[in-house]
């Protein structure tokens, strides 16, 4: 799997990382260890070399402290400091000690600290000094996230949301995302599934505990009418999944794409299966095109209006 540079770091990620919520258990149904182990080692298999995780992950720091046992030296590895008490200096030991390893290559506070939290940036830089972390992060939500996190030299990389119905706020900030030499991480790419083309506007998730059992049937008919709508932009028959996947890997900014994986049989969609390249130019201005018409930079549409597309998209001739 080709592999790019973490913004200005020494680090060389996959392009597509293990994100590693899913098999922790706890917001996506429950996994069997053995099988959670198994879908890591066929990540390796396939190249990947590179496993996003947290604290707040359920049981997934501990799953992958059993599998680093062994071929720690094969993996970078990222985690996160979710505001657990007592601190982030206490939490961070015990994430050590649970990941079996004596040093987090790329640690991330699970937001944008505010001026009031200042204190935690500089525990960051404690802790990188102290060789417990080599490089550190945020995990950003809002532009206003970003912007605060480009302006803060202290930081060697950040994490966001980006997906062919999420493009906003890192389209608008690449060029200073450029500018910045951070490192990228894009997570949340296929939008909880919808954009594996797996998912209708009947569906429902009843799995216990699985978070999208929360979405509403409305919530539910409007992620899947916005993917519908990406499904005509998908060059040679290519499906969905690879056109989300190929959209967000076709911007030079972003490092690493995290994709979950539950099962090895996902593991080799992942990361064996995903074709390597960038979308084409002109693919890539008929996304931008439908993302401005549904208006995907700004606020979400109604239903009524992504109907009203979707009806022009499939109009014959």
């Amino acid at each position: 799997m080709k592999q790019r540079r973490f913004g200005n770091t020494d680090l060389h990620l996959s392009e597509i990382g293990f994100g590693a919520w899913a098999i922790g258990g706890q917001s996506f149904g429950p996994v069997d260890r053995k099988q959670a182990l198994d879908t890591l080692a066929r990540a390796e298999e396939l190249g990947c070399n590179f496993i996003d995780t947290a604290a707040v992950y359920g049981d997934s720091e501990a799953i992958i402290g059993e599998f680093l046992k062994t071929r720690r030296d094969r993996w970078i590895l990222a985690s996160k400091y979710s505001g657990q008490k007592p601190g982030l200096r206490q939490t961070l030991e015990a994430q050590l000690q649970a990941l079996g390893t004596d040093t987090i290559d790329f640690y991330q506070i699970h937001w944008m600290p505010g001026a009031s939290e200042r204190h935690l940036i500089d525990e960051l830089q404690a802790a990188k000094q102290a060789g417990k972390i080599r490089y550190t992060g945020v995990s950003l939500y809002s532009a206003g996230d970003l912007e605060r996190a480009l302006a803060t030299p202290e930081l060697d990389g950040i994490q966001l949301k980006i997906s062919l119905l999420s493009p906003s706020p890192f389209h608008e900030y690449r060029e200073r995302i450029r500018q910045s030499g951070k490192g990228v991480l894009a997570r949340s790419s296929l939008e909880d599934g919808f954009l594996t083309g797996k998912y209708s506007a009947d569906t429902r998730f009843t799995t216990p505990g699985d978070k999208r059992a929360e979405l509403t049937p409305e919530q539910i008919r409007n992620l899947a009418a916005k993917a519908e709508a990406f499904k005509h932009l998908c060059p040679d028959d290519l499906p969905l999944l690879m056109l989300a996947t190929r959209y967000v890997l076709s911007f030079p900014e972003v490092t690493s794409l995290l994709l979950s994986s539950k099962t090895p049989a996902q593991a080799d969609t992942n990361f064996g299966q995903i074709p390597a390249g960038d979308l084409p130019p002109d693919t890539l201005q008929r996304i931008a095109r439908l993302q401005t018409e549904l208006r995907l930079f700004d606020n979400p549409d109604p239903l009524r209006k992504l109907v009203h597309v979707l009806r022009r998209w499939l109009k014959p001739g």
